[in-house]
């Protein structure tokens, strides 16, 4: 049941279309869902992997984000939500496990999920907290390429934290895209950073012809979030939506 263009409340009825040449992107408040009333949507292994969490908070927080997850793909499949059946690629992105066009990712951070879907294109997303506490420098000195640490450097400072979360989100975006984790080092490719300048996988050492496969867009997140999300091809056009839960904060 849709409350407006683009506000929709989780139904077990929900019926979502996606044309070939959209990406849609969810964004969801974790904390507006009670995980009580979600568990019994998780699969075995994923039950296991909540329990395995220390904090309340943290496993609050998986359950409902693979929940509504669940949910969504349903809602595009046209199927029950503890139907929907996920596979593994060797460094850890998950798909769908029946043959299907659709492709999805997902993030979620300090409360706050945001949701990828589209047709027969790999994509990435990832969303974060910018944390004035957060040891970015060190961070960038170990995992940015040369010229990213470079132009970190230069810029004033009240720019770098925002530039950091920028380039953190946008490499993450990739590596999830192309599905290889960290066997893909962050350093062996380039994103832009700088606050304003568009989002923008740069170069790629591997692989040059990787710069025009793929499209990297910053999304529009949370107060004190940054998103980014990255795209197969460049042909197609971006939907958002947000989800509304049942609980008010």
């Amino acid at each position: 049941m849709s409350r407006s263009a683009n506000q929709f409340v989780l139904t077990d009825d929900l019926s979502l279309e996606l044309p070939a040449d959209e990406v849609h992107v969810w964004t969801a408040d974790l904390e507006s869902y009670a995980p009580e009333s979600l568990t019994s949507l998780l699969s075995t292994d994923e039950a296991q992997r909540a329990q395995r969490f220390h904090f309340n908070t943290h496993r609050h927080h998986f359950i409902v984000a693979r929940a509504l997850l669940r949910k969504l793909l349903a809602g595009y499949l046209k199927t029950a939500a503890d139907e929907v059946a996920f596979q593994y690629g060797d460094y850890g992105k998950p798909s769908l496990a029946s043959a299907t066009p659709y492709k999805f990712n997902l993030a979620h951070s300090h409360g706050r999920a945001a949701y990828a879907f589209s047709l027969n294109r790999e994509l990435g997303i990832d969303l974060e907290l910018v944390r004035a506490d957060f040891g970015g420098a060190e961070v960038a000195q170990r995992f940015f390429s040369r010229c990213e640490i470079e132009i970190l450097e230069k810029l004033p400072k009240a720019l770098a934290g925002q530039a950091f979360f920028n380039c953190w989100t946008r490499k993450e975006a990739y590596i999830k895209a192309i599905g290889e984790g960290l066997s893909m080092p962050l350093d062996l490719f380039d994103v832009s950073l700088a606050p304003g300048e568009p989002a923008a996988l740069l170069r790629n050492q591997r692989n040059a012809e990787e710069v025009s496969r793929w499209s990297m867009q910053t999304l529009a997140a949370p107060d004190g979030y940054v998103a980014a999300l990255v795209v197969e091809g460049n042909d197609w056009k971006l939907k958002t939506f947000t989800l509304q839960g049942p609980v008010a904060r």
